[in-house]
């Protein structure tokens, strides 16, 4: 969900008129409503994975990518594409090349992302992929069908979460979002969360339920809690709950949108994007939720206990402002913002301390720059940016070497 911010502002290409591909049977998802405790299932390493590629250009796959020219061996970033003012980032590799990729996410071993995407073509949706940090290859792990967003490795680094709308709309892309009524997000009720392994296999489906949006989930890093953004609430909230789907708790209960969260290094605080509408503003957020639609016009960044308590609001910037991550020391927020454009299209990457002072630019040009998450250690950061795009407005995923 987080990357239809940037959707928007993506230009189309013609579809080609004859298009070479090979076909892929489409996935069963005869199991999916039946639960699996997947803490319970045995340890497995990534390195025992089969490097199938995903198929190219696969009529039957929603995304319609093509391979060699979306995924291959990582490249440095051009010193044309490092704009001055970038003193914390050096040696920027870029994984994806065409198309767009978003919400790329580390795996527990920090040597393999899970991410989304889509090729360039119109009407396609995107689906989870997977690839080393080093680029190479990349095998898709989503069934090709619906759309999927917000992936993310279970702490077996064997499995992956995400969501899917493949239990609706006959497996269709979804209706492109009704711009007559402004700039808007869809919040479509099809989305479910489900889990597969590293193959592919839905194992689990943590929610059952086509009433409500069900998505942007992550883990905690002690890897007992779910933590994901719901309308089951009849507003837009955030949920906690185990690994396999149980002990559902609401944690947000404030008018107006509660989501994007991520656990903090210790697993006791919660960052996450909110809009608190008031008067003429909260009646408008009704009318469009009720019709799967929210406006993400004003969004700031807050912080709460892990169980809900002491929410308190991080930053005062006007704007949207949105995909906030805990760096590791715990004290600080990266997050995005387009506070500085008055047309609202150039989203930087901004960092915080969690008491709202300390406000630092990180990145000053790409369009947009979104999506970042460190590793451990501090010394490596993923983002995704429009940067070196080989079309206008395309979004690929970067990592690049921090410096402090």
């Amino acid at each position: 969900m987080n990357r239809i911010i940037f959707v928007f502002f993506i230009t189309l290409v013609l579809f080609p008129a004859i298009v070479s591909a090979q076909m892929t049977a489409p996935m069963s998802i005869t199991d999916t409503s039946k639960k699996v405790d997947t803490s319970r299932q045995p340890a497995f390493t990534l390195k025992t994975l089969s490097m199938t590629p995903v198929y190219v250009l696969s009529m039957n796959d929603n995304a319609m990518i093509d391979t060699a020219k979306q995924f291959h061996v990582a490249q440095p970033l051009p010193d044309s594409c490092y704009y001055a003012g970038e003193k914390h980032l050096r040696n920027i590799r870029q994984l994806t090349f065409e198309g767009e990729n978003a919400e790329a996410y580390f795996s527990p071993d920090e040597k393999y992302i899970s991410f989304q995407a889509r090729g360039k073509y119109p009407n396609t949706c995107d689906q989870i992929y997977m690839m080393p940090i080093t680029g190479g290859w990349a095998k898709r792990i989503s069934g090709g069908v619906g759309r999927t967003t917000c992936s993310y490795f279970l702490p077996s680094g064997n499995k992956i979460l995400y969501s899917s709308t493949l239990g609706m709309f006959n497996g269709a892309c979804p209706p492109e979002p009704d711009f007559s009524q402004g700039y808007v997000w869809p919040i479509y009720k099809g989305y479910d969360i489900y889990v597969a392994d590293t193959d592919g296999k839905v194992v689990a489906r943590l929610t059952d339920d086509t009433n409500y949006y069900d998505a942007e989930s992550t883990i905690s890093p002690a890897g007992d809690k779910i933590i994901f953004t719901s309308t089951s609430s009849g507003n837009i909230d955030l949920f906690s709950m185990k690994l396999d789907g149980s002990d559902v708790k609401q944690l947000t209960h404030e008018q107006g949108y509660n989501g994007g969260a991520w656990y903090s290094p210790d697993g006791k605080e919660i960052v996450y994007r909110a809009s608190r509408p008031k008067g003429d503003e909260l009646t408008e957020f009704r009318d469009l939720l009720k019709k799967g639609l929210v406006k993400p016009h004003s969004l700031e960044i807050y912080v709460m206990n892990a169980d809900g308590s002491n929410q308190r609001k991080v930053t005062n910037l006007g704007g949207a402002s949105f995909s906030p991550y805990f760096m590791p020391d715990g004290k600080h927020i990266i997050f995005s913002s387009n506070y500085l454009d008055p047309n609202g299209r150039a989203f930087d990457l901004f960092t915080i301390k969690k008491d709202g002072t300390g406000l630092e630019r990180i990145t000053y040009g790409g369009g947009f720059n979104s999506f970042p998450m460190f590793t451990k250690d501090g010394k490596k950061l993923i983002f995704c940016s429009n940067r070196n795009g080989s079309q206008p407005h395309e979004t690929n995923i970067f990592v690049a070497d921090w410096v402090k």
